[in-house]
């Protein structure tokens, strides 16, 4: 399926779905909590049901709660299999899902036998020797079926024992806390000995979620040290999943680069999400934007609807005049704010951003050369982008001659982040200008029904 963005101008309420990460955390350890567990406001992408279709091999069992239409409900019940989990039964096809990826296969490790993870074409080009390298100094025997290929089908034979792991942390986040989760089965604390740990607020996130349920886990400041002690009477739990920062960013740059008025309604004000970390960030560049925490809603305006009436984004008040955004925290926003960099007079400096390029697609990469095909001017570097970006109006209000972003026809690469924020990136175009996105279905990993909902406050996309 083929996008095609134009300028619009959006105007009403939006509520995003609920977090994938959230999501993907409340169904595992449901499965290794005895009893049933309630989660309210599950994410309904293509990643959390590709969980919710892999925890059934370990022994729960979960009710998506299917309306007449097909769709999951807005409540999943999960049946835990607690004292009775086991080896999964079968093959384990993560689909396009990192997170599943990286998580599982450190409570599947716990139990002897071997256990074979996969997926689709894309998550078999991520690397994953530095899981099979952690879960092996814990007395497991994990290798890639591919001799020399760092990607799966990956085979981990259990079972391991708490100990020590030491490992950068600087791949991902994701097999830390698939670790940190894994230790609830062990015999003994985990710790962790990470060298140069990133996404750091995941962390945080999974500390948080293994607390809810009873675990005892800390984190040093620097997130270097981690200890984990085992809990094998795990309890089951009821949860809400709060809304998605990820998918949060989407409609915040959409409206700021075109003539709009939107509140985003049913926010987390939490904390438990880095990329909450946006907000204070498009602030600086002028974005106009009013976070209401008590009310849980984020009002954006953007262009001829801003307050002051013109919208213009700029870096002119950052320190010599430059936003400098260090990524590493939160990487999946790397796409959205690259995006609204190229409406943004002055430099942005998109760094430490190693790990985007081991995400669905290298990032850094892909960005480079889709947004330079709509007349960006990047630097793309091994840790960075550069960007340098013009507003469509000048400090007078006037057209702004050096604005060179135009229509084209650019590529999803089938990363629905990619694909999102291209599509919002569309409604920022002169007139008479249009986008193209190409492979764009791509969204429902992680927003499902995206351009339904863009839509419904008059993103105007059409299918072709």
């Amino acid at each position: 399926m083929n996008i095609i963005a134009s300028k619009s101008s959006l105007s009403g309420d939006i509520v995003v779905p609920g977090s994938k990460s959230h999501t993907i955390r409340a169904l595992i350890l449901a499965t290794l909590a005895d009893g049933i567990s309630h989660i309210k406001n599950p994410l309904p992408s293509a990643d959390c049901l590709s969980t919710a279709a892999a925890v059934p091999l370990m022994g729960s069992e979960v009710d998506l709660n299917i309306n007449t239409e097909g769709e999951p409900g807005t409540e999943w019940t999960v049946h835990g299999a607690g004292p009775r989990l086991h080896l999964p039964e079968d093959v384990v096809n993560v689909g396009n899902s990192g997170t599943l990826l990286y998580f599982l296969p450190a409570v599947a490790a716990n139990f002897e036998g071997a256990s074979v993870f996969t997926g689709d074409e894309s998550i078999r080009k991520r690397p994953v020797l530095h899981v099979v390298d952690a879960l092996n100094q814990l007395g497991a025997n994990s290798y890639t079926t591919i001799p020399g290929k760092n990607g799966c089908p990956m085979v981990v034979n259990g079972p391991i024992k708490a100990g020590t792991v030491r490992t950068p942390g600087e791949i991902s986040s994701q097999y830390i806390s698939g670790l940190m989760i894994g230790a609830i089965l062990m015999n003994d604390t985990l710790t962790l000995e990470l060298s140069n740990p990133k996404e750091t607020p995941y962390l945080t996130m999974t500390q948080k979620w293994l607390e809810k349920v009873g675990v005892e886990c800390s984190i040093s400041s620097d997130f270097k040290h981690i200890q984990v002690k085992p809990k094998h009477d795990l309890k089951a739990f009821d949860a809400t999943i709060p809304s998605d920062w990820e998918a949060v960013a989407f409609p915040l740059i959409a409206a700021l680069v075109s003539d709009s008025d939107i509140t985003i309604k049913n926010i987390d004000g939490s904390g438990t999400q880095g990329d909450d970390a946006v907000v204070a960030i498009l602030q600086s560049i002028g974005g106009d934007i009013e976070w209401d925490k008590e009310k849980e809603e984020i009002r954006v305006r953007g262009g001829k609807k801003a307050r002051n009436g013109h919208g213009r984004l700029s870096t002119e008040n950052l320190p010599n005049g430059e936003l400098h955004v260090a990524i590493s925290g939160f990487p999946d926003a790397v796409c959205a704010l690259s995006a609204i960099a190229c409406f943004t007079e002055g430099k942005v400096v998109i760094e430490d951003a190693a790990v985007c390029r081991r995400k669905e697609t290298d990032r850094l990469k892909v960005l480079n050369a889709e947004l330079t095909k709509l007349g960006a001017k990047i630097e793309e570097n091994e840790d960075s982008l550069v960007i340098y970006g013009h507003s469509p109006i000048k400090a007078d209000g006037t057209p702004n001659p050096d604005f060179a972003i135009h229509g084209g026809i650019v590529e999803s690469y089938d990363d629905h982040r990619m694909a999102m924020s291209l599509a919002c990136l569309g409604l920022g175009l002169p007139e008479n200008e249009k986008l193209i996105i190409t492979n764009a279905e791509c969204c429902k990993v992680s927003f499902p029904h995206f351009y339904e909902v863009m839509n419904q406050i008059n993103a105007n996309y059409k299918e072709q």
